[in-house]
């Protein structure tokens, strides 16, 4: 059975992806698809707060008794936002000794809003498997038959200058876990 399409996953997922094909052409991750980003998680909480405080029954008198716990655990608006937060504060830190570019610190806020303080093990996880499958593409030499694609040029041009594209890495670490996350709205 096919599931229900939720509008803000797919918004979400093609604004991650361009922002890591922007990052992978032109080391550029546009701060309008970070904004985007914050603005497509903004409305999925919004709809989720009051979509759970509208439902009758059971939800919504637990909204209503326990709506601080629902914006301040782990599972809720708090958790999401501390993760983001933490998350940005990494990325600066790196930043700050000049090993991240601006874009992907700032990459790191909407990226840690939407996988959650809950996801942030997986996140980790997943981020650094895509850390060592980048390493050794970029280590590894690229066959003579894939040499004049385009998209082996740029790795080429990646490995000469030795400035990775880390916000491709971030996209495909946060994507699974997003897939993983039990509901975004």
């Amino acid at each position: 059975m096919i599931a229900e399409i939720n509008i803000l996953i797919v918004a979400t997922v093609l604004l991650l992806l361009y922002a890591a094909w922007s990052d992978f052409r032109l080391w550029k991750i546009p701060n309008s698809v970070v904004l985007a980003l914050m603005a497509v998680y903004a409305l999925g909480a919004a709809l989720k707060l009051l979509t759970a405080e509208q439902a009758g029954g059971a939800l919504g008198e637990l909204m209503a008794d326990d709506l601080g716990a629902a914006l301040f655990s782990a599972h809720g608006l708090a958790g999401d936002v501390g993760a983001g937060l933490l998350l940005f504060a990494l990325g600066f830190g790196l930043w700050s000794f000049r090993l991240f570019g601006a874009g992907d610190a700032k990459l790191f806020l909407p990226i840690g809003v939407f996988i959650g303080w809950n996801g942030m093990l997986p996140f980790a996880v997943f981020l650094l498997i895509g850390g060592i499958a980048a390493l050794l593409i970029l280590k590894l030499p690229m066959p003579l038959q894939l040499a004049h694609f385009s998209v082996a040029m740029r790795l080429e041009e990646i490995r000469a200058t030795r400035k990775v594209p880390y916000g491709v890495i971030m996209v495909a670490a946060t994507l699974p876990v997003i897939a993983l996350r039990p509901s975004f709205a």
